[in-house]
């Protein structure tokens, strides 16, 4: 290792505000919640992991290749997804050996500062492995080492660290297609890790998807209806909805372009259904079709109980080369201006008043917060915000989100916060910075005289550990 190594510290104080007498109030709100079990309602982690229970293989395929946050910051620089070992679309890979790929992301790792990569990464770095010096060129390989040779101990198996980490629950999200086997093994296996499925439909709605004709095609075969009748359709998703809450799953989610809804006349439902599946429908169709079955999922969430999750607002796949070299999910998604007050009107005139609907919004959409979302969730009895979500999750998106939402949803109209990750490892530290921000927030209305200290302390619980087990049925 590089003698000239720079040690590397987490401060106590991180994220606490720099004024004495707001950090110190900081830290007792801290102290309370910091200890909390981590429930962790939506994600992306593989549930393969936990049934298996097998070691992770090196460094790099646990911290670098699953996280499009990192790739996605070095392939801004000119970084090749290749030189990173990241899989294709067709299932290859370059031939890259994965310390080399590690240590390009170390030559490169200045790229992560101040942002919240690199507050996780140090996270894990420091308090996942116990590392006491930064990664930089000079320590790639023993860092490296270090987490690889970890990865191989009983210590550091995926049943191990969930353990360790002090998750109660974690839920993954699956498509319908998807047997669940991974969640049967779980079960069968008497591990007592809570690790639930979510029911996410988006290739079997959204007609502009991919693989929607043979994701359609094979929704038919696994649940016996001709999914191609408007009536056998919806008792697909029925059917699939019961197998997955029959397998832990009590949630929804829809990752649609805009968070548009509809509510047409049965006749006209059907009709634009044929469009959908005889390859007649434009690209007006598409949207009426996915805002309308947003507002079939939302019926039968109020007969199944399922908690629906709508994340709107991102434009995917912007760079048509990435796509169609690698595939989805490869950091090339970007937010777009979403409406949430036209476009949830019609599926709330329907169901916003039942009590027993609910329903968690997400945005990318940041200037929708206060003049749309707030007043939403402060009115409607069954909507919900989800917390500063993927772009907005760092320290700064998420004193945003509470300072634009809090006078007039409230803290109780929001639902905690949740990782919605596919690295595993930086669950703790999502969670750790999203309490710290929450406790440096109500340090500031405390510090104000806006709340007394002993309500703020239990906020700050609600925010970490009730409101999520509350609003997601957990």
């Amino acid at each position: 290792m590089n003698t000239a190594a720079k040690p590397l510290h987490l401060h106590e104080d991180r994220l606490f505000p720099s004024d004495p007498t707001q950090r110190a109030i900081a830290r007792r709100l801290y102290a309370q919640v910091c200890g909390l079990p981590i429930v962790s309602p939506h994600g992306h982690t593989d549930p393969q992991w936990w049934a298996d229970d097998a070691a992770f293989a090196n460094a790099t395929e646990l911290l670098l290749v699953p996280d499009h946050y990192v790739f996605r910051m070095l392939y801004s620089q000119g970084i090749g997804l290749d030189a990173l070992g990241i899989p294709r679309a067709d299932g290859s890979r370059a031939e890259v050996d994965p310390r080399e790929a590690w240590r390009v992301f170390a030559r490169n790792v200045h790229l992560f500062r101040g942002t919240p990569s690199s507050l996780w990464l140090d996270h894990v770095f420091a308090e996942v492995f116990g590392l006491g010096v930064r990664l930089d060129a000079g320590t790639a390989d023993h860092h490296y080492d270090a987490i690889t040779d970890a990865l191989q101990t009983a210590a550091f198996r995926p049943r191990a660290l969930f353990e360790r980490f002090n998750i109660e629950v974690i839920a993954t999200t699956e498509s319908p297609l998807d047997p669940l086997a991974h969640h049967q093994a779980i079960r069968d296996s008497g591990w007592g890790g809570r690790v639930v499925t979510a029911y996410r439909p988006d290739p079997v709605i959204d007609p502009e998807h991919e693989q929607f004709r043979p994701a359609l095609e094979r929704f038919g075969e696994i649940t016996g209806e001709n999914v191609y009748d408007w009536d056998g359709y919806l008792r697909a998703h029925q059917q699939r909805r019961a197998y997955f809450a029959a397998m832990g799953a009590t949630s929804t989610d829809h990752g649609h372009p805009s968070c548009a809804t509809a509510d047409l006349a049965p006749a006209q439902a059907r009709a634009l259904f044929t469009r959908i599946v005889t390859g007649k429908a434009t690209p007006e169709d598409a949207e009426l079709f996915r805002a309308q079955m947003l507002t079939e999922m939302a019926a039968m969430s109020l007969d199944d109980g399922l908690v629906m999750q709508i994340h709107p607002g991102s434009f995917r796949n912007h760079n048509r080369f990435l796509f169609e070299r690698y595939g989805r999910d490869k950091g090339a998604d970007i937010p777009m201006r979403t409406d949430y007050v036209h476009a949830l009107k019609p599926l709330l005139d329907r169901f916003g008043n039942e009590a027993g609907f609910r329903l968690i919004v997400f945005t990318l959409d940041e200037s929708s917060y206060a003049r749309e979302l707030a007043p939403l969730a402060g009115h409607w009895p069954c909507l919900f915000l989800g917390p500063a979500w993927w772009f907005h999750d760092s320290p700064e998106g998420m004193w945003r989100f509470r300072e634009q939402t809090l006078g007039t949803a409230g803290f109780y109209n929001t639902v905690g916060f949740n990782d919605d990750t596919r690295a595993f490892l930086s669950i703790p530290a999502r969670h750790d910075v999203a309490r710290r921000i929450d406790c440096a927030v109500l340090a500031k209305l405390v510090a104000e005289h806006r709340i007394d200290e002993d309500d703020a302390a239990e906020v700050a619980i609600d925010l970490a550990y009730r409101l999520p087990k509350q609003a997601y049925r957990l």
